[in-house]
């Protein structure tokens, strides 16, 4: 009976029509694309030939950056080489042809001759399209016209490319099938591939920065029990083991400190956040962060090495003096300039704010024509007037210090007044950029300022925080004077290489879903 059945179900599945969505099953004849059925014909050329289409491995002893830059000494040595890449341009006829490989690092010519080649390796190489993967050896040499080029003498086809990659010269027309299939962006756009690298790079600089002030790099957990650290409504999802709802972090912030609590004294972590707020040019529910504390620092301290370490990381990915940014020149120079927050904040608005009344702010707010709304406090109006009155003038790396303390419950009173919290926020380009506290280590404060957003939850206020009392127990082991910092890694990447939107800088941005019954079809039927 099982082996009936079996029949009967190949039976039905090979009477069900091949289509776009069924790769293995391709039907050249089937395809309307002219493009995408040639490949799959040659592809069936390639087999009847004997030639692997797909290999398993490739023996590579250069690229293409280290033979342009050694390119004399591997021309006077006949050295061979053997580099692997993606063929994105192929001229010539009859006996000898140029082609252009692209790989990790960039571009770089070919030549291929069939005497040199053989007749079956030539044949190949007709056989071979845009964006094919292939491998080639060969000796280095410069062409009457000084390119220098790889004089071929074996191909190997790595991977057949059955789409064909994005025209060059329109590109990818459509901001969003860019971010959607970044795979296809890469290949075209280098200018797209540059920025991934230099974000490493810049990842990669504010790691050692931190490793060599003594500070130890951790991983806390992105499911958690209970989020905190910041205002901002949660993702949330179920451990079915557990029978648990858990959120995705928000922040790391609440973890961190537990560990300043153990002792550990210098701590950092860079990784994913998670809020389930709007998205724009710069906002994204999915983004990473750098946070870092550092017991018996404030936040002046926090500060001072803020500076220091983003001269750091514009010195090691080779930018130095002044920078632009949408067309703004920005001076990096040290030291950052800094305000406070009611001083910008009455300097824009041209009256003192810092003891204004509720109504004062209302009506300071509404002559402006800003959307106040219908019932407000006093930290939404400062904020408010704050975002569209000083924010946005901001364009040098501006400090700004001393938060009032509405804005800011969880934080510790500034020295000498209390209506004030020991904050900083730095802002480049009109886009806060960075955020830090002398951390509050009273664990009596802390309870009752969390017991107030716990109430302030309940009442429906969905950005609130959550009180967490394991954080409180750790607290009331004693945390020493803490100075704590975030910065947001994909603005600073933003703001280091020009890219104007969030989405510029993550490979793989989080977008509405493409219909899944016409995402592939569409390509394949495409004229």
């Amino acid at each position: 009976m099982e082996t009936q059945a079996r029949n009967q179900a190949e039976k039905r599945a090979s009477a069900q029509p091949r289509d776009a969505r069924c790769i293995a099953g391709y039907d050249p004849m089937k395809i309307t694309n002219d493009l995408v059925r040639s490949r799959f014909e040659k592809l069936e050329h390639l087999a009847a030939m004997g030639v692997a289409p797909f290999a398993y491995s490739a023996a590579v002893t250069h690229r293409s950056a280290e033979i342009l830059a050694r390119a004399e000494p591997l021309i006077a040595s006949g050295e061979t080489v053997r580099l692997a890449g993606r063929l994105m341009a192929k001229r010539g006829h009859g006996k000898a042809s140029f082609g252009v490989l692209l790989d990790a690092d960039g571009r770089i010519q070919l030549y291929f001759k069939e005497g040199t080649l053989g007749a079956a390796a030539y044949a190949i190489l007709k056989l071979l399209d845009l964006g094919d993967w292939i491998a080639v050896t060969g000796a280095v040499f410069r062409t009457r016209t000084g390119e220098v080029t790889v004089a071929v003498k074996e191909l190997t086809l790595l991977a057949k490319a059955l789409f064909p990659p994005p025209a060059k010269w329109h590109g990818l027309k459509d901001v969003e099938t860019r971010y959607r299939q970044r795979y296809a962006d890469l290949i075209i756009n280098d200018d797209v591939r540059q920025v991934f690298r230099l974000r490493t790079q810049i990842v990669s600089a504010i790691r050692r920065f931190l490793d060599d002030r003594g500070f130890l790099e951790v991983e806390t957990p992105i499911l958690q029990p209970l989020y905190g650290g910041a205002f901002a409504r949660p993702f949330t999802t179920h451990h079915q083991a557990l029978d648990l709802d858990l959120y995705l972090r928000i922040s790391d912030e609440l973890y961190l400190k537990r560990l300043i609590a153990g002792g550990l004294e210098r701590v950092y972590e860079i990784g994913k956040d998670f809020r389930n707020e709007g998205m724009d040019r710069t906002h994204s529910p999915e983004f990473t962060m750098l946070e870092f504390y550092q017991a018996y620092a404030d936040y002046l301290e926090v500060l001072e090495t803020t500076e220091a370490m983003i001269a750091a990381v514009r010195a090691e990915i080779g930018q130095s003096g002044e920078g632009s940014y949408d067309g703004q020149v920005i001076d990096w120079s040290r030291p950052f300039r800094r305000v406070t927050f009611l001083g910008a904040l009455g300097e824009a608005a041209g009256e003192d704010l810092a003891t204004a009344p509720l109504e004062r702010l209302v009506a300071v707010a509404r002559a402006r024509e800003l959307p106040v709304p219908p019932r407000p406090t006093r930290d939404v109006l400062y904020e408010l007037l704050f975002d569209h009155l000083v924010q946005p003038t901001l364009v040098n790396p501006t400090f700004v210090l001393d938060y009032p303390r509405e804005l800011s419950p969880l934080a510790k009173a500034k020295r000498g007044d209390s209506r004030l919290v020991e904050r900083f926020e730095l802002f480049v380009a009109g886009t806060e950029l960075a955020n830090a506290f002398s951390e509050q280590n009273d664990p009596l404060a802390q309870e009752e300022a969390l017991r107030a957003q716990e109430e302030r939850r309940e009442a429906g206020a969905a950005e609130a925080q959550t009180l967490d009392l394991d954080y409180i127990r750790a607290l009331l082991y004693g945390m020493p004077p803490t100075g704590g910092f975030g910065l947001g890694i994909d603005r600073l990447v933003m703001l280091l290489s020009g890219a104007r939107s969030i989405r510029d800088v993550i490979l793989f941005p989080p977008l509405r879903p493409e219909p899944a019954d016409q995402a592939l079809d569409a390509e394949v039927a495409s004229t």
